[in-house]
């Protein structure tokens, strides 16, 4: 089985496949002071639970795949495959992996690897012309051309972000539950935030994605718009542009790297 690991601000996801099939699944929060030792014991204790799975570290385990925005968890999730799954083959996506999709930005090594590695899956399940929105810290739009470049993208402020910010800056605000509101007009104060997170953005959604449509292809009709991340579901009912929704497109992506580059370690 292949386990992949995105590591993102927030939170941390984990996918394990068999075959082209994600069979398990879990996230838990990202902690940069987590050492390596940590790490390992928290993935012995997870998989453990996976009846396919044996009771040691990396039985079943026959590779690895790994993103990370956090320099300092890449640090220490390159200390656990070496030290816990030494005869696993492992990649880890950075500048000089294999991913198939020419980067066309003034500074390639500044993207996130999320953000290729959607890209990847975003080209392989969907082709392209298409935009990614991602819902995680940062709400981000990527963009793909008609030939499965990367071409760029959008980077904004999170939902969980926002809602912060209004907690803390707000004298008379408070931190909030991200839900649904009974109606768009709240009702009361709470009500009120979440409506203005929700439907604002969905407004920020399908502007964006209409502006960058536009300059992505001559009819942005064909423009293919694929929703991931955490709090994507908060707004997929609310947005008129998203086509899809593939809440593991990023565990997808890294298992198509993992199949480009395993015959290279």
């Amino acid at each position: 089985m292949l386990l992949t690991i995105d590591v993102g601000n927030t939170h941390t996801v984990l996918g394990l496949f068999d075959g082209d099939d994600i069979v398990e699944h879990w996230r838990i929060s990202t902690d940069a002071r987590r050492t390596a030792d940590e790490l390992a014991v928290l993935l012995q204790g997870l998989m453990g639970m996976h009846p396919l799975l044996g009771d040691e570290l990396g039985d079943g385990i026959d590779g690895i795949a790994i993103c990370a925005t956090v320099p300092s968890v890449l640090h220490e999730l390159r200390e656990v495959t070496r030290r816990y799954y030494g005869d696993v083959p492992a990649i880890l996506v950075e500048p000089g992996v294999k991913t198939g999709v020419p980067i066309l930005m003034d500074n390639p090594k500044e993207v996130g690897a999320d953000r290729i590695i959607n890209a990847v899956a975003a080209v392989e399940l969907y082709g392209g012309p298409a935009i990614v929105v991602d819902f995680g810290t940062a709400t981000t739009f990527d963009a793909v051309s008609a030939r499965g470049e990367y071409v760029g993208g959008v980077i904004a402020p999170g939902i969980e972000i926002s809602v912060e910010a209004l907690g803390v800056r707000g004298a008379q605000l408070r931190k909030i539950e991200v839900a649904r509101p009974r109606s768009v007009i709240g009702k009361n104060t709470v009500e009120a935030m979440q409506s203005g997170i929700i439907y604002g953005f969905a407004g920020q959604v399908d502007g964006v994605v209409n502006r960058v449509a536009r300059e992505l292809a001559d009819d942005p009709d064909d423009v293919t718009v694929i929703a991931t991340g955490g709090l994507a579901p908060m707004v997929l009912g609310e947005s008129s542009v998203i086509d899809e929704h593939e809440p593991w497109l990023t565990l997808i992506g890294l298992r198509l790297v993992y199949e480009r580059n395993v015959s290279r370690t």
